[in-house]
């Protein structure tokens, strides 16, 4: 399967940037921040993106 970028998991989940933030129990100004700049990304955070999104962390691209 080909990586996907951090906003292409999250779209593909059906979520809004709001959404996801929410559930994430961020700002949704720092997962914005984040999916422009995914290499900033803490561990645990993509754990929790990664289950969020039903996609598993090694498809998803890093700049």
């Amino acid at each position: 399967m080909p990586k996907i970028t951090l906003k292409a998991a999250r779209v593909n989940a059906g979520l809004t940037q709001r959404e996801a933030a929410k559930r994430l129990g961020i700002a949704y100004q720092t997962l914005s921040r984040y999916e422009d700049e995914s290499g900033s990304v803490r561990q645990d955070m993509l754990k929790k993106m990664s289950e969020l999104y039903d996609m598993p962390i090694e498809f998803i691209f890093f700049k």
